[in-house]
């Protein structure tokens, strides 16, 4: 399957053995019943094979719901370190990092494909991470911090 556009998990045969592998909203793919978890599983109607929708995707075979995955990335978006989200979730540092790892994966899925289907330079994706990790938000550099010493007052 070449990747060349972002299309969700559940328009596409994961088999690598059927022919309609990789073929995008071929009418092949239908829905077929929940997991006992709730994630809905699919069918791919030419070979037969059952997967669920979050395939390829960071919650995959994960034990944790996704809003709790997701509350803990941003938790690291916002800079608490992993004994502080091990203290407020109850969620050991170990799992924290291999959602990390795997979300860091499809980071670099996402930014070759903009850079192949988009004008775009490595600084320009750069910048649009900061924009998104800022969420948008401005932020003031103090160019000539006033230094005192501990407990001393300000000129």
């Amino acid at each position: 399957m070449k990747a060349n556009r972002l299309v969700l998990a559940g328009s596409f045969c994961w088999n690598k053995d059927c022919p309609d592998y990789g073929l995008v909203d071929q009418g092949n793919i239908v829905k077929y019943g929940r997991t006992r978890k709730g994630t809905q599983r699919l069918k791919c109607t030419t070979c037969e094979k059952v997967f669920v929708e979050n395939k390829g995707t960071v919650f995959y075979g994960r034990h944790h719901n996704p809003k709790e995955i997701l509350e803990c990335l941003a938790m690291v978006a916002e800079r608490n370190s992993l004994a502080s989200i091990h203290r407020i979730k109850g969620i050991k540092e170990e799992t924290v990092m291999s959602w990390l790892r795997e979300a860091s994966n499809h980071v670099e899925q996402i930014e070759s494909l903009l850079l192949a289907n988009y004008p775009l330079t490595r600084v320009q994706l750069d910048a649009m991470w900061t924009y998104v990790g800022h969420k948008g938000e401005k932020v003031d550099i103090w160019k000539n911090p006033i230094e005192a010493a501990s407990g001393g007052a300000l000129p």
